[in-house]
């Protein structure tokens, strides 16, 4: 997704302009909290408030390895995950990867330093923090990557409702 330009289709009846992919992509880096989607083994839904960072052109969030959300990831990587903005609610459908390689996991982790102040390290291919959110456990926190298939921008007010967008990759 680093360089690919989505399709943006405007999905409400009035003839509007689509909404710019960079305006959605820039809420989805600059937001502080999202909801991560995934299935359980029953097909049951689980979602959960993730902490999420924007790094080369994908979302990328991070799970205790015995986290239900990780093991329904590890099961099926398919997911959603969702971000409220002033203006533009973001609906995010893709897949799910662990990262693993190091490179990737020290430029993600400054992210997070920089975005939320978690200091986080790696070690042995994930990451390593003095503390986590209170129901994350202990660490290792595990990175993964998540790209978009399909995107959706629902407005909230008067100059973005009737711009309702949908991007596919």
């Amino acid at each position: 997704m680093a360089s690919q330009e989505p399709a943006a289709e405007v999905l409400t009846p009035e003839k509007a302009a689509a909404i710019p992919w960079a305006d959605a992509r820039v809420r989805l880096s600059d937001s502080r909290f999202y909801w991560l989607a995934t299935t359980g083994a029953d097909g049951a839904p689980h979602v959960r408030p993730v902490l999420a960072v924007w790094v080369d052109g994908a979302l990328h969030s991070t799970s205790s390895p015995t986290a239900v959300k990780a093991r329904n990831l590890e099961r099926s990587p398919n997911c959603s995950v969702t971000v409220r903005t002033d203006d533009l609610d973001l609906v995010l459908e893709g897949r799910a990867t662990k990262v693993v390689d190091e490179p990737t996991l020290r430029q993600v982790g400054e992210v997070y330093i920089e975005k939320y102040e978690w200091p986080v390290t790696v070690r042995d291919s994930a990451f390593d923090a003095p503390y986590g959110a209170p129901t994350a456990g202990p660490p290792p926190y595990e990175l993964y990557r998540i790209d978009a298939d399909v995107v959706f921008g629902f407005g909230t007010d008067d100059a973005l409702g009737p711009r309702t967008t949908r991007w596919r990759f």
